[in-house]
């Protein structure tokens, strides 16, 4: 689909309206409301104090580290702290050692919190909305644009330990009479990967289909040695299908070889290894593009190396138990690529992505 700004609000634009509407949309009026309910905590404690335990600072806290920043919420331990002693000193209660202990864990582990997340640049409540709209977004580059009768992709992407966000992605084009895309496999996994995924998602979705498709891994290598990452590479496959003949050209930067399997013979093919470095590596890099037909009935497989890569085990091994897998579910049309994904049973300690260009008979 067609890549346009003006979209319907996201979850964290509705987020920011409630709080807006509740009066609580500034840090300010948050900090105010949670450090009075730690008074009202204090005089609970002393009197009623079966029925307002000191535990109760910490719900507080809790709330305390997803709603506000990293100065508010050291104003927050700052006035439940001053409390507390305040308790202590006038003799209005008995705070046992553990309950210090406790405490003290809490507010470190909490301020830790909030800092990691003000280093994120999340802020407040809408700031883990805000992950979950930019995941949103790097799905929203990888939808596949209507295609005509008899073709379809099929993607499943699979996040290391089940995490929120994957260092693999998908981008795709719309462009008339064309399918064009881009898998990629950022280096690293979990959060750090997925903020670098998100940045060269982003990229990569202003490019395909504005670029030749010939200059687009050049353009996209360019775009990462910019950026001066720490762990700067990411590897991609680049795939531009014909829909009208089924030809199509592909290229790599340092990615595994796709898979086609023939319907008319059987044969599952890996493809020859194309030269090109993985993006971010060098600078002017030569990617070169090989060429091949999708006729009726076939299928081609491009997959990250979560999918294949075993620790300390043989990658060749993995690429061929792919294409045996692929052999008896897709050959014989019994699955599509989450079926595929389970079959191949990578371990879940990698980011996994594949993708199924599939042509009908």
């Amino acid at each position: 689909m067609p890549h346009d700004s003006a979209r319907s609000p996201s979850v964290l634009d509705r987020t920011r309206g409630r709080l807006r509407r509740w009066g609580l949309g500034s840090q300010r009026a948050l900090t105010l409301i949670l450090v009075a309910l730690t008074v009202l905590a204090s005089f609970g404690l002393v009197t009623v104090r079966p029925w307002v335990p000191p535990s109760t600072y910490i719900l507080i806290e809790l709330l305390g580290a997803f709603l506000l920043r990293l100065r508010s919420m050291v104003l927050l331990c700052v006035a439940i702290v001053v409390q507390v002693v305040l308790v202590e000193v006038l003799d209005l209660g008995d705070f046992t050692p553990g309950t210090w202990v406790v405490q003290a864990i809490a507010i470190v582990a909490l301020l830790s919190f909030a800092w990691h997340r003000e280093r994120l640049g999340l802020q407040g409540a809408p700031g883990e909305l805000m992950l979950v709209d930019l995941r949103d977004r790097i799905a929203a580059h990888g939808q596949v644009p209507t295609l005509p009768a008899g073709w379809s992709v099929d993607t499943t992407l699979r996040s290391a330990h089940a995490e929120a966000f994957s260092g693999d992605f998908v981008v795709t084009a719309n462009r008339p009479g064309l399918l064009e895309l881009v898998l990629v496999d950022v280096s690293g996994k979990g959060q750090e990967a997925g903020v670098r995924s998100l940045q060269l998602s982003g990229a990569l979705a202003g490019m395909i289909g504005a670029l030749p498709a010939r200059d687009l891994l050049s353009a996209a290598n360019a775009y990462l040695l910019g950026r001066r990452w720490a762990e700067g590479f990411a590897t991609a496959v680049h795939l531009t299908v014909h829909l009208e003949t089924g030809l199509y050209t592909i290229a790599l930067a340092g990615h595994l070889p796709p898979v086609h399997l023939h319907a008319g013979s059987g044969r599952v093919e890996r493809l020859p290894q194309l030269r090109g470095p993985a993006l971010g590596v060098i600078e002017g890099p030569e990617y070169v593009t090989g060429t091949g037909r999708l006729a009726p009935g076939d299928t081609l497989i491009l997959y990250t190396d979560g999918l294949v890569e075993t620790p300390g085990g043989d990658l060749d091994l993995g690429i061929d138990r792919l294409m045996g897998a692929a052999e008896e579910l897709l050959a014989t049309r019994r699955g599509g690529a989450e079926d595929l994904l389970r079959a191949v049973r990578a371990p879940e300690g990698d980011d996994r992505a594949l993708v199924l260009v599939r042509r009908a008979d």
